[in-house]
């Protein structure tokens, strides 16, 4: 009988620790470095070639599309969601991919590179806008302009289970005294085309799907 309990007992803490570490198993990610969707009226909105959703394109500054993939990065390794493969690896495989297929079909050519880098889920984010500052944090000729906007596709069905954008040229507080959060967030100063967007990127990863919205 002793040997029986001793025997249900180490069965039940093998099945407990199976179910703990399952629990620990995060699913992985891989985020593409930013592309640019540019076109030949810069003062007019365009639709992003995946989602559609409309935004105003502007000037983007040479290596500002590297800026927003090093913020993204790391914000979503802090957040512990997934286990995110490093940048490096991930920029290897996209600049050794054609870009022409990307340019056409970037959906289909994005899930076809995570499935590529064996991953399960897979960020694709464009840049339409990225003016700096023309000015200081205390006073500007001209404010920073930021648009863009990230997806997050799901490999294994090819589904997008979360988008979202940002498109914001900042604004000083007089002009509208609704938005005060808004502007505390921003630490009441003019910010940089860089700070803006990294502002703009911790808003809406407020809005991210929890573990179990991601695999509905």
């Amino acid at each position: 009988m002793r040997n029986v309990m001793l025997l249900l007992s180490i069965v039940g803490m093998i099945l407990a620790w199976g179910v703990e570490l399952r629990a620990e198993i995060k699913p992985s990610l891989a985020i593409l470095p930013f592309m640019i969707h540019r076109g030949e009226d810069p003062e007019r909105r365009t639709a992003c070639p995946i989602c559609k959703g409309v935004i105003k394109r502007g000037e983007i500054l040479p290596g500002s599309q590297n800026i927003l993939t090093r913020l993204l990065h790391p914000k979503m390794e802090a957040m512990g969601t997934f286990k995110v493969l490093p940048l490096e690896k991930v920029e290897d495989s996209f600049f050794q991919s054609e870009r022409r297929p990307f340019e056409l079909k970037p959906m289909r050519s994005s899930i076809q590179l995570g499935k590529t880098l064996n991953m399960d889920f897979i960020f694709v984010g464009f840049l339409f806008r990225f003016e700096e500052r023309i000015g200081s944090s205390i006073g500007v000729e001209k404010p920073a302009s930021v648009g863009f906007d990230v997806h997050l596709l799901r490999i294994r069905d090819g589904r997008m289970v979360w988008k979202e954008k940002f498109d914001e040229t900042q604004r000083p507080l007089s002009e509208n005294l609704l938005k005060i959060g808004s502007f505390l967030r921003r630490k009441a100063s003019w910010l940089t085309a860089e700070e803006l967007s990294s502002v703009g990127m911790d808003e809406m990863l407020l809005r991210f799907p929890g573990p179990k919205e991601l695999e509905e």
